[in-house]
């Protein structure tokens, strides 16, 4: 048997003054907070710093995609290297094919020029966002 509840006491998680269920709602809230900014919730970026790529693993006429760092590397021709996020802009999926020099989302079929990450067939209507590359030792280092 339970005895009566108090108002503002233990049992009340409805009142207003309730100090665990106030508890229990900030630190669950900081600790989602928390998680996107460690993941990079929303931003297209999975990591910090910049990442590095043999160029001899990027294939010309393709690319490659990094899913761990939501990164898509590409070399349309020959020595011309860019990079992109990996994340499609018409819904957040991340792109997941590189075919015929088209960068791919299978999630609803938007597709990607992999010389500008331009689209070229919706449902997207944005670019995929473009990240800054250098040559350094055989090594593309996307920023």
């Amino acid at each position: 048997m339970s005895g009566p509840v108090v108002p503002g006491g233990p049992a009340d998680t409805d009142s207003p003054g309730c100090t665990i269920c106030t508890r229990r709602t900030v630190l669950a809230g900081a600790g989602l907070a928390a998680v996107a900014l460690a993941t990079g919730c929303g931003s297209g970026r999975a990591q910090q710093g910049p990442v590095r790529v043999a160029v001899t693993d990027i294939p010309v006429g393709g690319g490659l995609i990094l899913a761990a760092h939501r990164l898509v590397v590409t070399q349309p021709v020959a020595g011309t290297f860019h990079a992109f996020s990996a994340v499609c802009p018409h819904q957040g999926c991340s792109v997941s094919e590189i075919n015929d020099g088209l960068i791919e989302c299978v999630c609803h079929g938007s597709r990607f020029g992999i010389d500008d990450g331009a689209p070229l067939h919706g449902p997207a209507r944005e670019p995929l966002s473009r990240r800054t590359t250098t040559l350094a030792d055989g090594q593309l280092v996307i920023d």
